[in-house]
């Protein structure tokens, strides 16, 4: 498993020539192109990032560790310099995989830099992270495991006989250090999965509005309870809900650590999936959402799909942007909890969605006591707590002193990573809260 890297000097800013997708360059990159490595292409998204350095105290691994390297700057600096065939690929790739994917940066940056675009367009070049082994592994999850929810759906019944049986709490008394704490991250998996009872299913009361939901990979195994909450309150508001039988995973971690073409694969299955007569798709994880509204740009070079795709984004709704465009019908109940509220790192910084969560939680009568840094990243980022843990524990312990400040009981994240990466920071570092998804809320307050 990969850790904190070594970084290298960003090299200095060359002149204007550099600036321009690169022609016969010469160096180690040029040398491996020629060997047969994979070329860097050159990412157009580049040109817009003018070194400024305002990203610099929002990214996590930058405030870490005070390397240039391992900031969002210096990382684009390094993509500009193997595109211009002064870097060899595999050089940066320690650094491109150090990277949260949080793009904290992309909020902070005054002249709209789309670092995600850049990372991701980057990745597909160096494939997965790390040494052999874990390459291997890491590909065997993305293309065999992920689009396909059979296979996901036995994995999971794989995991929960290991925690019925006692064999996982064995694993973890007898596995080194390193792999105990990453077995310690296994979600746990209820008896059951996100089953609705049809496809299609009825508004309660007035049909308002017909949406598609997309119940995704991790809500439907880990957290069932939440798409059925989501389901309810939809319901209760006015919307007919249509649950496609042939959705599969959004393809985030696919595009995040360097499967691109299988990311594009799954992207037309859903898009072939899901209804063209919605006025909404309504997805409950920020993640998955953040990926399905960039469908559009990661189709744009198919010319069966790059139109359909770019409908299909424009329509993808968070589920608290969709409930407060839409209003809520009835006056919920007081929820007489205090609450603490996580910013997902892919609502608030890749969809900019951040007070819809909160007037929902002020409707459902919530006393909301905000943390400092809400919008931090907690260090799960998907698959990286398993990949980077030193990283990912520095930055989960920084959240929990942050939780416990607030005196919060519950702490209000509604993304699935998240919800498993706090659990598992309220366990390590004692801090008694519980963690919920704000559909729960919603839910127990009749909204």
């Amino acid at each position: 498993m990969t850790g904190t890297p070594h970084a290298a000097a960003v090299p200095a800013q060359p002149g204007a020539a550099a600036l321009a997708p690169p022609r016969g360059a010469s160096g180690p990159a040029a040398a491996a192109r020629a060997a047969g490595a994979p070329a860097m292409p050159w990412i157009p998204e580049i040109e817009t990032c003018i070194h400024c350095g305002l990203c610099l105290p929002q990214c996590p691994t930058y405030r870490v560790t005070r390397l240039e390297a391992e900031s969002p700057r210096g990382r684009i600096w390094l993509v500009k310099e193997a595109a211009a065939g002064r870097l060899e690929p595999a050089a940066i790739a320690d650094h491109l995989y150090l990277c949260l994917m949080c793009r904290a940066c992309e909020t902070a940056c005054p002249s709209g830099v789309q670092y995600g675009r850049i990372a991701e367009a980057a990745r597909a070049v160096l494939g997965p992270p790390g040494p052999p082994l874990q390459r291997a592994v890491v590909r065997f999850v993305l293309r065999g495991l992920m689009p396909s929810p059979v296979r996901l759906r036995r994995a999971a019944a794989v995991l929960r006989a290991a925690q019925r049986t006692g064999l996982l709490a064995v694993a973890q008394r007898v596995l080194p250090p390193g792999l105990r704490q990453r077995a310690a991250l296994a979600p746990e998996v209820p008896p059951r999965g996100f089953s609705p009872e049809a496809e299609v299913l009825p508004a309660l009361g007035a049909r308002r509005a017909r949406v598609a939901f997309l119940s995704g990979c991790a809500m439907s195994l880990f957290f069932p309870d939440v798409n059925d909450a989501t389901v309810r309150v939809l319901r209760r508001n006015g919307c007919e809900v249509v649950v496609p039988a042939g959705q599969v995973c959004c393809g985030a971690l696919n595009s995040h650590y360097g499967e691109a073409q299988t990311a594009r694969a799954m992207a037309r299955r859903n898009v072939d999936a899901f209804p063209d007569d919605v006025d909404a798709i309504v997805v409950n994880a920020a993640g998955c959402g953040a990926a399905m509204k960039a469908y559009g740009h990661l189709l744009a070079d198919d010319p069966a799909y790059a139109e359909r795709a770019a409908r299909f984004a424009a329509k993808v709704r968070d589920a608290t942007e969709w409930l407060v465009q839409l209003g809520l019908r009835t006056h919920p109940q007081a929820v007489p909890v205090v609450a603490t509220y996580q910013d997902p790192c892919h609502l608030a910084h890749g969809q900019r969605v951040r007070a819809e969560p909160r007037a929902l939680l002020a409707a459902a009568g919530v006393r909301l006591v905000e943390m400092a840094a809400a919008d931090r990243c907690c260090g799960s980022a998907g698959i990286y707590n398993l990949l980077q843990p030193a990283m990912a524990e520095t930055l989960l312990r920084e959240k929990m002193e942050a939780v416990r400040a607030t005196g919060a009981q519950v702490v209000v994240a509604p993304n699935p990573g998240c919800m498993l990466q706090l659990r598992y920071g309220a366990r390590r570092f004692g801090v008694p809260v519980r963690i919920a998804h704000l559909m729960d809320l919603l839910d127990q307050a009749g909204a």
